[in-house]
């Protein structure tokens, strides 16, 4: 039996938290997390019974963030490192020798983050390459939709792209989407030999056609009007089985995929996750703009994977 959906449209961030309430803790390694914002994030989530923290940060800063930020440390296992290079790679030794499940950012650069993760020595690595999804809901769309790639890969490669989608189709299930409708995003629906991004489209549906990309049903290019909106889809005369009611939205690229989603977010009310996909762990990835609750519900998507990986390792 498939696993039910974890939110509703009107639900949001507080559906998705009661759906994983009464689960086990994941135990993660939250990586110098030296301002407020995110060690509040970090023990927010502690108290919600999503995560045990591993707090990895240079002893002085991390007890100077707790001071500002009002929170108690007691009780809380902390691994004193000199400084953010060296917290991220600890961290990541952590993760490769199963003594944490899953990692999350704190106040380092996004490339120092990464950096340890794909270090060959952390033993994180997977056959696929690693991607960000953003796990999104907004009221004006009837389901959860996960935009990918945002925030890692800055001009993907076809080889890239089937990566990303096949990291996409496999937490869309994770969080409930049995068989995801995946779009790939173009600024138009037809194949047109001047635009890559078509071409990419067309050749991710032929992988799927061929069974090289699996799990999901594959449409594209799609524009984004044409990928979530039902009436434009008929307008335009796409017979699609993802048109108008995708469950996954592939972006050209970074920039676009940025773009899209904080306009989603800042702009029209969107709650969002941010996760990174394609690692032997769960890698929860947040701006240092992102609300609490945001990394809140990071934590529970996080969760949700090392469950699945558990007795499925990726």
């Amino acid at each position: 039996m498939p696993t039910p959906r974890v939110a509703a449209p009107q639900s949001g961030i507080a559906r998705l938290i009661a759906h994983v309430r009464g689960k086990p803790p994941v135990r993660m390694a939250v990586v110098h997390p030296c301002d407020p914002l995110s060690l509040s994030g970090a023990m927010d989530a502690c108290q919600a019974g999503l995560i045990t923290p591993v707090l990895v940060a240079p002893r002085a800063k991390l007890r100077a963030a707790a001071r500002k930020a009002g929170v108690d440390l007691a009780g809380c296992e902390v691994i004193d490192v000199p400084h953010s290079h060296a917290a991220a790679a600890r961290a990541a030794q952590l993760a490769g020798k199963g003594e944490v499940q899953a990692l999350m950012k704190g106040s380092l650069h996004t490339d120092e983050y990464l950096s340890a993760i794909l270090a060959s020595e952390a033993g994180l690595r997977t056959k696929r390459r690693l991607s960000h999804c953003y796990v999104m809901q907004i009221a004006s769309y009837p389901r959860p939709f996960i935009i990918t790639d945002a925030a890692i890969n800055i001009a993907p490669t076809l080889d890239d792209k089937a990566d990303i989608v096949r990291n996409a189709i496999a937490l869309a299930q994770v969080i409930g989407v049995n068989k995801p409708k995946v779009a790939i995003l173009a600024a138009v629906e037809t194949v047109n030999p001047r635009m890559p991004s078509t071409l990419d489209a067309a050749a991710l549906c032929k992988m799927a056609d061929r069974g090289q990309i699996s799990g999901g049903v594959l449409d594209g290019p799609l524009a984004f009007d044409n990928a979530v909106s039902p009436q434009a889809a008929k307008v335009k005369g796409i017979a699609s089985r993802v048109a108008g009611q995708a469950d996954v939205l592939v972006v050209p690229d970074l920039e676009s995929g940025n773009m899209l989603a904080k306009q989603l977010e800042f702009l029209g009310g969107a709650e969002s996750a941010g996760i990174v996909m394609g690692a032997r762990v769960p890698v929860v990835l947040t701006s240092r703009a992102d609300s609490r609750a945001t990394r809140l519900a990071s934590c529970a998507i996080a969760l949700l994977l090392a469950e699945r990986w558990r007795s499925a390792p990726p």
